[in-house]
């Protein structure tokens, strides 16, 4: 699968009606974004059961300002619809591909549950 461009009003239902999406946040005048960009890429063709996008923070500067970027590249890891990575900078290929497995194999669901258990004995 390819990366697909994500704007404000696709961003909650991209990540709330798959599974795993990644999502790069990135401005074309970002050197450190273009080169992470054919790194990004790729992975999203090692994973087409990973949902890849990319928000241009210069045309999506609200939906940027409500993710709290304050440098590009950022990228955000969701986990049915919940972040569950949040990091600035490029990632190496193989920092990535840790990454996406890393993902892939966290349980969600366990998290959820703990941090409910939790918060009904706060």
């Amino acid at each position: 699968m390819t990366t697909r461009d994500l704007t404000a009003e696709q961003f909650n239902d991209t990540i709330n009606d798959n599974d795993i999406v990644l999502v790069d946040f990135w401005a074309s005048w970002c050197g450190p974004c273009k080169a992470f960009a054919p790194t990004f890429a790729a992975a999203s063709e090692k994973h087409p059961d990973v949902v890849f996008a990319k928000v241009d923070t210069e045309a999506e500067q609200g939906l940027a300002a409500a993710a709290n970027i304050r440098s590009i590249p950022t990228l955000m890891a969701f986990k049915k619809g919940k972040l569950v990575f949040n990091q600035a900078g490029a990632l190496p290929p193989p920092a990535l591909e840790e990454l996406v497995q890393k993902v892939k194999d966290f349980d969600i669901d366990a998290a959820i549950a703990a941090q409910q258990a939790q918060d009904d004995q706060g």
